[in-house]
C-alpha cells in the first residue's frame, strides 16, 4: 500500500463519491478472474484493489470523526504493524 495513493482516492471519496471506489474495487476483482492473465498484471491488480480498500477504511474514520491527517496515519500504522508481524 502506497500512502500517497491512498490519500489521493480519499480525495477523490471526498469529492464524489465512495460508490464509485467501491465500483471500481468490484471491476478490477472481476477482470482479475480473466483467463490468461500474466503474474504481474495481478501484481498490479491487487496493489490497486489494496490502495482502494485503504481509501474506504480512512474515508470510514474520516466519517466517524477522525481528523484526515490522524486517519491516514493510524491506518498506515495499522498496516505496517500487520506487516511486521508476519
Amino acid at each position: 500500500m502506497r500512502l500517497p495513493i491512498i490519500k489521493k482516492l480519499t480525495e477523490f471519496i471526498e469529492e464524489n463519491d465512495e460508490d464509485y471506489v467501491n465500483e471500481t474495487i468490484e471491476t478490477l476483482e472481476f477482470l482479475s478472474e480473466a483467463p490468461g492473465i500474466k503474474d504481474e498484471e495481478l501484481d498490479v491488480i491487487g496493489e490497486l484493489i489494496s490502495n482502494m480498500y485503504g481509501a474506504v477504511e480512512v474515508n470510514k474514520m474520516i466519517r466517524e470523526g477522525t481528523p484526515k491527517k490522524e486517519a491516514l496515519n493510524q491506518f498506515m500504522k495499522r498496516v505496517t504493524g500487520s506487516i511486521d508481524k508476519d
